[in-house]
């Protein structure tokens, strides 16, 4: 079987369908891409599952697949909330248990660039609750030139997310040692009013319900990262002058899954700000019904840009890291930053 052959297209027809166009809209009002991301993540993971799970099935009926990972959702234009939105998927790369998911989202399958470009990371699982294991599954075939490409594209971006995170745990260097060193002396000015990291920290909490059911007893994790951004998005609202705007989603994990019951603690950092952008990180923390199991269950890293009424970005204050745990995300995101600008043409 060839990547060809797992290819699933959807539409969300905008166009035609206004209350299909209401709920994806951030504002009733008329304002450039004015079109809720969180929202079109929720899609995004379930076709993401659906061409995983159709795949997996196809070697175990009894097979069930869950995301693993988002990696680097890069917002190319601004959405149209009144045109389509086509949605192209398909499996790019298999390994022993997992696939990689790609996604391009359109509003005109004839451009050179797509809206965005999506990846995901789903595992094959077998059994429930304790019980499960994770499921071998059989590779594809890449016969044409293309579907070679973005094999070895998979493999490339799985290789370069764990040598980013060997980075990201390097100590500081000279340069970035005389940055964080300027940050901490520009707080000790008596006339200082910055914007402090440790002011800029937000939390929610929101109960799992039965009709936020995916697989058996656990939460459709689609739902939780549609919260998780929109909290972001929020939060970001609280230091720019104008809009914040979606620019991309750098990374989101799935560490445990999330169960009937739980209760979720949404803990919403603001980071970092470039010239004019925001990092903020969420992590999502999980308590059982009977307050015996307490974990990590997600973390995730947005980049919003704040841009005016014609969408031209503008400045953001800098943000001004004290405690070393602080010093550290900031260091962080601040190298995140840097890599996306080297890649840049």
């Amino acid at each position: 079987m060839r990547p060809l052959d797992t290819s699933i297209e959807r539409t969300l027809p905008f166009s035609t369908d206004a209350s299909l166009r209401r709920r994806f809209m951030i504002i009733d009002k008329d304002i450039p891409g004015n079109m809720r991301w969180g929202r079109l993540l929720e899609e995004l993971d379930k076709l993401a599952e659906d061409i995983a799970l159709d795949y997996v099935h196809q070697f175990e009926p009894r097979g069930r697949v869950v995301t693993a990972a988002v990696d680097d959702i890069a917002l190319h234009v601004p959405g149209d909330i009144n045109k389509d939105v086509y949605l192209r998927a398909r499996i790019n790369y298999v390994g022993r248990t997992s696939m990689e998911v790609g996604i391009r989202v359109d509003q005109d399958k004839k451009a050179k660039h797509s809206l965005a470009a999506c990846y995901f990371t789903m595992v094959a699982r077998l059994g429930k609750g304790e019980d499960a294991q994770s499921l071998p599954i059989p590779p594809l075939e890449y016969q044409s030139d293309i579907e070679k490409e973005r094999y070895q594209a998979a493999i490339e971006r799985r290789k370069a997310y764990r040598e980013q995170i060997d980075a990201l745990e390097e100590p500081p260097s000279k340069e970035e040692f005389h940055h964080l060193r300027e940050l901490h002396k520009a707080q000790e000015q008596e006339n200082f009013k910055g914007l402090l990291a440790g002011d800029l920290i937000r939390n929610s909490m929101e109960r799992m319900y039965p009709d936020q059911e995916n697989v058996p007893k656990k939460i459709f994790g689609g739902y939780v990262i549609r919260r998780a951004f929109e909290l972001a998005l929020m939060h970001a609202e609280e230091i720019v002058s104008h809009r914040p705007v979606f620019v991309r989603v750098n990374r989101i994990n799935f560490l445990q899954p999330i169960r009937i019951g739980d209760k979720l603690d949404f803990t919403s950092r603001i980071v970092y700000t470039g010239d004019t952008s925001v990092s903020i990180e969420i992590n999502i923390e999980r308590t059982s019904l009977d307050k015996i199991t307490k974990a990590l269950s997600n973390t995730c890293v947005f980049t919003f840009v704040n841009v005016d009424d014609e969408m031209q970005p503008q400045p953001v204050p800098r943000v001004y890291p004290t405690t070393y745990a602080e010093d550290e995300r900031y260091l962080k995101a601040r190298r995140r930053r840097q890599d996306h600008l080297e890649l840049k043409p």
